[in-house]
């Protein structure tokens, strides 16, 4: 089984929980995170989910069901305790078209509840598609303290700015103006508990149309031997900030996948043995996307700072006082050296690794 993570709009919709113990109560509470309208189908509840009807968070449904009970609801979790009774409700779940999760039955499931590091509004979904649990909830503590505390609330102010950044802002420096709020002073204020002159910085430089670091830069990013986990934490870094990315047939396709989704990609036609795009063109579109005021990445297989194919951008954009940065690679001899078991130390020549991975027929990324 494969599953695609998503999020599900549910203001003024119907979330239906059948059950009325436990199991129905734990589903409750996660569901209370949204503005769901919660019904709960049951002919008794225990008192924690008799309090969310008492205090109107949700409404009971005390039976006999039919599928109507279950149509046009944005999602159904089925948690009677009893799993013949939760087979049954999962078949009139399904003849309403609905999507179900029924406790403790994967092969029952349309979807899956995952483990949630809530920093509201922003939330961060953990799934192991029902399979292991312990290793969610490792992941969940390991993210928990990766976010800071107050990264909602941040977060939350943004959202209330948008609107005023869309009347204000051009939209080419907007981009550049949330990476600013985000990475900068803004968010340097607010998580310190400066939360007001964090929000005063953000509104004068709306009114201002003042934006920092709306000018374009190019990074010229080395690729490493292929193997995508042997790229640099700056390399991901750069790749995740490009609104624009170079890249030839020499650099392996899940290097691209780490990537930001939205962002443009251009083939720039090199492959091993040829070189059907000259430097100079690629250089200039290069330093053109960049005179835009976007950030471009050069991605390079190899050591990009010992490429000599980096040189001829790096001399274009500093004569364009355009700002640039080389991001070094792992550099072909130090894999193959790695992979044969060979150190590049004491003198020793790397010719013998080269040769023996060449021979055992290993990807050099050259």
């Amino acid at each position: 089984m494969h599953s695609f993570p998503m999020f599900i709009r549910t203001t003024n919709r119907r979330v239906v929980i059948a059950g009325g113990g436990e199991q129905a109560a734990q589903k409750a509470r996660l569901m209370l995170k949204t503005d769901a309208k919660l019904v709960l189908l049951a002919p008794v509840l225990d008192v924690e989910l008799a309090d969310l009807v008492a205090t109107g968070r949700a409404t009971q449904d005390a039976g006999p069901f039919t599928p109507e009970h279950f149509a046009d609801a944005a999602l159904v979790f089925i948690a009677s305790g009893c799993p013949g009774l939760d087979a049954a409700l999962h078949a009139l779940a399904k003849a309403a078209g609905a999507q179900v999760n029924v406790v403790d039955q994967p092969s029952l499931c349309d979807m899956t509840t995952p483990s949630l590091v809530d920093r509201d509004p922003v939330v961060v979904a953990i799934g192991t598609e029902g399979t292991a649990p312990v290793l969610a909830r490792r992941i969940k503590t390991e993210v928990e303290q990766m976010l800071d505390p107050r990264l909602g609330s941040f977060a939350a102010l943004a959202g209330r700015l948008r609107g005023a950044v869309a009347a204000h802002i051009p939209k080419p420096d907007r981009r550049a103006f949330w990476r600013w709020a985000f990475a900068d002073a803004p968010w340097q204020l607010h998580k310190t508990g400066q939360e007001r002159a964090a929000a005063d910085l953000l509104k004068r430089t709306i009114a201002t149309k003042d934006v920092p670091d709306r000018q374009g830069q190019i990074a010229i990013v080395g690729a490493g031997p292929g193997a995508r986990d042997l790229l640099t934490l700056r390399a991901v870094e750069r790749l995740q900030e490009a609104d624009v990315i170079f890249y030839d047939g020499r650099v392996d396709p899940d290097v691209l996948e780490l990537a930001r989704r939205d962002a443009e990609r251009v083939f720039v036609g090199n492959v091993p043995g040829t070189h059907i795009w000259p430097g100079e063109r690629i250089s200039r579109l290069v330093l053109a996307e960049a005179a835009k005021g976007r950030r471009v990445v050069r991605l390079e297989s190899g050591d990009a700072g010992i490429s000599g194919r980096a040189k001829e951008t790096l001399d274009a954009a500093t004569a364009a006082n355009i700002r640039v940065e080389i991001v070094p690679g792992v550099t072909a001899a130090s894999a193959l050296a790695a992979a044969s078991g060979q150190q590049l130390s004491g003198g020793r020549d790397p010719q013998p690794a080269f040769r023996s991975a060449i021979a055992a027929g290993q990807n050099i990324g050259v």
